[in-house]
């Protein structure tokens, strides 16, 4: 989706879409990249192969670096009542349920021991877990942000992020969606008011400029 001139000079007039800040000690978040959402075999699910390719380069190259990387999943009890409003909602949700396969990360993304994998049961990758507690006990100041969907969960993440103060990039090739114009939108008013969308060449650029996360450092 291409926005026009006008929509731009109307957010410019805003004074919108000023570049965030970006720290020294970086964090990787993948947001539901489960197998139910990159799998077209779900109903929930569509073909993120290339997010999920262009995401592992990413997450190599924090590991590199020795910076954190961090998972989330949305999984239910069979009974679903944890599910509440949503499910009623948005009843295909019902699919991720634990211990199946929707609910598992991607194996393409080669998750690694130590790398923490959050439970949610809502959109925003902070609501109603500890995923601020780990962040701040690790010291982040930077937020990479990737996964799915861009409509739903990883824009409710970035809003998230800028309100509990961590600078955000999201790697437009990193992030998808079912459809291309929900995300696209999504893209444009992320990077207008929440956080800098960048390449995933800039990101990575960005990461191996940075010195090495020591061991010591991340207890």
């Amino acid at each position: 989706m291409t926005h026009d001139a006008q929509t731009h000079q109307i957010y410019q007039r805003a004074g919108f879409g000023q570049a965030v800040p970006r720290g020294q000690n970086p964090a990787v978040l993948v947001v539901d990249f489960s197998c139910g959402f990159t799998d077209p075999a779900c109903s929930l699910g569509s073909d993120l192969t290339a997010e999920v390719e262009a995401t592992r380069r990413l997450l190599d190259a924090a590991r590199a670096k020795g910076f954190l990387a961090v998972f989330t999943t949305i999984g239910f009890e069979p009974g679903l009542t944890d599910g509440a409003l949503w499910i009623k909602k948005a009843p295909s949700l019902a699919e991720l349920q634990l211990g199946g396969r929707w609910v598992e990360i991607d194996p393409r993304l080669g998750r690694r021991e130590g790398e923490p994998v959050i439970l949610k049961k809502g959109a925003s990758a902070f609501f109603g877990t500890n995923l601020a507690s780990i962040l701040i006990a690790q010291g982040v100041d930077t937020v990479i942000l990737c996964g799915a969907t861009t409509s739903g969960c990883i824009r409710a993440t970035a809003i998230d992020l800028l309100q509990y103060g961590f600078p955000t990039l999201v790697p437009r090739e990193c992030v998808g969606d079912r459809a291309p114009g929900p995300h696209e939108a999504n893209l444009f008013d992320i990077n207008q008011k929440y956080a800098d969308v960048v390449s995933v060449d800039e990101a990575i650029a960005y990461i191996e400029s940075l010195p090495a996360r020591t061991a010591a450092m991340t207890r």
